[in-house]
């Protein structure tokens, strides 16, 4: 079982199709722009696939921050989830910046929610402990 959510705020002064494609530079996720209440907007998407989260896999790897990425998803998995926020901008730009406050990302993040009974596969895949900078081991990507 897996599902990746994904949703990301639409600020007034953005182009919703700028901050889909953010969230689609990291994820492989099909994405829908959701009405709000007072004019605002959301970008959610939800996927029940590993492939969605194939370009971040890559993504981390050539950004070079699997240490930070790792220590970071274990310290934001709670039980059989994780959650993820992504600085919007650097996502627009074809970068991974992890977010711990909402702050650090001017327009708001991206959330990235992961859940699954084997999320601690899904880290073990997307950001494996490393040694010199290096990957210790590589695992496929989970069966979920």
């Amino acid at each position: 079982m897996l599902l990746v959510r994904v949703e990301a705020e639409v600020r007034p002064t953005e182009d919703p199709e700028k901050v889909v494609r953010a969230v689609k530079n990291l994820l492989d996720i099909e994405l829908k722009v959701v009405e709000l209440p007072e004019g605002y907007k959301l970008v959610v998407g939800e996927s029940s696939s590993i492939d969605s989260l194939r370009k971040l896999h890559t993504s981390l790897r050539q950004e070079r921050i699997l240490d930070a990425a790792r220590s970071y998803m274990l310290r934001n998995r709670r039980g059989t989830s994780l959650e993820l926020k992504l600085h919007k901008q650097a996502a627009y730009a074809g970068h991974i910046s992890l977010v711990t406050y909402d702050e650090e990302s001017p327009l708001g993040p991206i959330r990235v929610i992961i859940a699954s009974d084997k999320i601690n596969d899904i880290v073990d895949w997307l950001a494996p402990p490393t040694s010199q900078g290096r990957p210790i081991w590589e695992k496929p990507p989970p069966q979920v």
